[in-house]
């Protein structure tokens, strides 16, 4: 195992005990378009005698953010989308153990617990896009409060949780009607880290759906996937594309192997490096310091 492979590996046993942050409700009574009661939350814990296995949870019907604070803050906030298909979400592997990887570097971050199953089978991603779009706006509006920049509020997302994150920084627009003052704050994050986006591009031919649109002012992206991950690296390479015509300053990284759902878990393959190059990508642009 290599230098780095060591550091994470040893950083994630000493700070698995990390308390649980202050706990943001999203929405005061019931976020937007619920109709159908999906019964109470449920949580599959994980099996301790599976190094790989996932915390899981499902029919979350009142989404949350799940504050974690670094040591010494540098200012920078991100918002983390865990992924698991619009069905679950994969709350440890690609979600509290991104939160302590980001406090690592100094960064706030902010788990976001959003509205599993899917409430629309035309626009899966719907409830997840509305809850993240309510989420920036929240955090950017007590930026104050946290000790944040309010114009250094990123966006992480894998999966399912990657096209949430993805959506949130390209729609221009809200997907919901602003309900009070904080929706009177910009819901767009400054930058977007997409690990493994799904869903991002047409099934039948490699191009973006067609409700994906990119311009000049499309925020700058990070992006990372495996070339025998079978939620097709073109989903990355397509996206990365469209931002490169518009002149968009992102980085993309495609590795040999990884295969799907690697999340920050050291492991032999080359996609273990992601949070390296995440990181000084981070540097580089100025969202963290040097």
């Amino acid at each position: 195992m290599g230098y780095f492979l060591k550091t994470v590996f040893i950083y994630l046993i000493a700070t698995s005990s990390l308390h649980a942050g202050e706990i943001i409700k999203l929405w005061a009574g019931k976020a937007p378009n619920e109709t159908r009661d999906f019964g109470p939350e449920k949580v599959e814990p994980p099996n301790p005698k599976d190094k790989q296995s996932v915390r899981r949870i499902t029919n979350i019907s009142d989404p949350s953010l799940e504050l974690m604070s670094p040591k010494k803050s540098n200012g920078t906030a991100v918002i983390v989308c865990p992924g698991g298909g619009h069905r679950i979400l994969a709350w440890d592997k690609e979600g509290t153990e991104i939160g302590e990887w980001l406090n690592s570097l100094g960064i706030t971050a902010f788990i976001l617990k959003y509205r599993v199953p899917s409430r629309n089978e035309n626009k899966r991603y719907e409830a997840a896009v509305q809850d993240a779009q309510r989420a920036i706006s929240i955090v950017r509006s007590k930026a104050s409060e946290y000790k944040l920049n309010p114009q250094k509020i990123g966006i992480i997302g894998f999966s399912a949780g990657g096209e949430t994150a993805a959506l949130t920084a390209l729609f221009e627009k809200r997907i919901y009607e602003a309900r009070d003052d904080m929706d009177q704050v910009s819901q767009r994050p400054n930058f977007a880290i997409l690990v493994y986006p799904a869903y991002l591009v047409d099934k039948d031919k490699p191009l973006l759906m067609d409700y994906i649109k990119i311009n000049k002012n499309t925020p700058s992206m990070f992006l990372a996937h495996a070339n025998d991950d079978r939620v097709s690296p073109l989903n990355s390479s397509v996206l990365y594309s469209e931002l490169k015509k518009a002149e968009v300053a992102s980085e993309l990284h495609i590795y040999a192997k990884g295969g799907h759902g690697f999340g920050l878990r050291p492991s032999e393959f080359p996609s273990s490096k992601w949070p390296v190059h995440c990181g000084e990508w981070l540097r580089s642009m100025g969202w963290i310091e040097k």
